[in-house]
């Protein structure tokens, strides 16, 4: 018989095939026997029927536990009423491999069951569940989505270091490493300043891989470890940045519909939120969010918001309420924004800068900026906020030679997931989550 992968199943209806998996789950009515197998690529109902099959066969249905590695060989049927309306009518079963012990994780968790914290513990094996193949799975279409949007618009992909001399985002989210007779290097924070220089190299570049902070913050939105994805375009304005900020969003989101619906059916997402991300975006300015605060305390809501101060989690959902898509926040205070963010030439009080705030309470997802493109007001800025300036050289030397305006973003992979998946937490949508409490398994 031809071995074929789950995912494939709907190409051989009525035709002998063998899968080689792993017992899911298992489920008897007398002389007619059901086992659930997966082999990663999907799952698919098994119908042993006693007198059909052998008795030897027929009885290792006892014997059989959670995630004994199968192989199962038999003809592949329609059935509207199986999962992914296929079922294979069982010839023949194999047991390669038996479970040494009772599987941790059982597949109904009743109340007394450890609860999502505790189950990270078993994280290797959590992952083969439904929902957190389903969950890997949107995010696998998202990382592909990603990457075709940027090559079909003529991007090239540019890889910076993860160890790095100095700080992009802020001196106190560093994990410091030591490197040889360096002394202390860090891991990456964002490879935004090398992606400028890219981008006076190569005209339009982005890069993709993970990021690291240290922060300490507990929340569903935040990890230690995730991954980015950044564009930067030379002669960029931040308008320019932000239109192709609104589409790769679209895009994405469009290709997870189209893709992954059987995915987030078992997630039960309420797709009619994702089929109404469409472009425009709403854009506002960081006083037009800051007013939206105001009239919402004003109504009786407990909201702890200064103006001046950044957007934290609490005031990033009360914003987003107002919205059914994506909601673009602009021209931030130039206070509480990095060095290389351009001043707006009509209020250098504030800067160029644009973040993405996605809805149904999961964030920013996208941070991004027009950069600081003049080398003296760089130079000044780097000194205001006592940074190495010897570190920062090459990085001024963009603007000495042939400098021109630029912009770019990050898009942060995990929150973006979370978003479409609806995820209660960012730590299920990455394999192995890295949490200030949690660096194993």
């Amino acid at each position: 018989m031809e071995r074929v992968w789950i995912e494939d199943i709907g190409r051989y209806a009525d035709r002998d095939v063998e899968i080689r998996g792993w017992l899911f789950n298992k489920r008897s009515s007398g002389k007619v026997r059901f086992l659930v197998v997966r082999d990663g690529t999907g799952f698919l109902q098994v119908v042993m029927v006693k007198g059909e099959v052998p008795d030897e066969v027929f009885n290792l249905y006892d014997e059989l536990t959670y995630e004994d590695a199968i192989i199962v060989r038999g003809k592949v049927k329609r059935e509207k009423r199986a999962p992914g309306g296929y079922e294979l009518l069982l010839k023949d079963l194999v047991i390669h491999s038996k479970s040494l012990d009772t599987f941790p994780i059982p597949k109904v968790r009743p109340e007394n069951i450890p609860d999502v914290g505790k189950l990270f513990r078993f994280r290797h094996l959590w992952i083969r569940s439904r929902k957190q193949w389903s969950i890997l799975r949107i995010r696998d279409e998202v990382e592909r989505a990603i990457q075709d949007f940027f090559a079909a618009r003529g991007f090239r992909r540019f890889d910076p270091p993860i160890f790095t001399p100095a700080s992009v985002e802020g001196t106190t989210t560093l994990f410091p490493v030591p490197y040889f007779d360096e002394g202390e290097v860090y891991l990456t924070q964002s490879g935004q300043l090398y992606l400028e220089a890219g981008a006076m190299a190569l005209g339009k570049v982005y890069s993709f891989g993970p990021t690291f902070r240290a922060e300490k913050s507990r929340t569903r939105r935040h990890l230690t470890e995730f991954w980015m994805v950044e564009p930067e375009v030379a002669w960029a304005t931040l308008e320019d940045i932000m239109d192709l900020a609104e589409e790769l969003v679209v895009y994405i989101t469009e290709r997870v519909l189209e893709n992954r619906r059987m995915e987030l059916e078992i997630l039960n997402r309420d797709v009619a939120k994702l089929e109404a991300v469409k472009r425009p975006f709403p854009r506002i300015t960081y006083d037009e969010a800051a007013r939206i605060l105001l009239e919402e305390k004003e109504k009786g809501r407990d909201i702890d918001f200064t103006y001046g101060e950044d957007f934290g989690s609490d005031e990033e959902t009360v914003i987003s309420e107002r919205y059914d898509r994506p909601v673009m926040i602009t021209h931030y205070p130039r206070a509480i924004k990095p060095f290389y963010m351009k001043p707006d030439p009509k209020d250098p009080s504030k800067v160029l800068c644009v973040d993405v705030i996605a809805p149904e309470g999961y964030g920013e997802i996208i941070g991004g900026s027009q950069r600081e493109d003049d080398y003296e007001e760089l130079l000044r800025r780097i000194r205001e906020e006592g940074l190495p300036e010897d570190e920062y050289s090459w990085y001024l030397d963009l603007r000495k030679y042939g400098s021109v305006p630029h912009s770019g973003f990050g898009l942060g992979i995990e929150r973006t997931v979370a978003w479409l998946s609806g995820a209660s937490h960012v730590r299920e949508v990455i394999p192995f989550a890295r949490t200030p409490e949690r660096i194993r398994p």
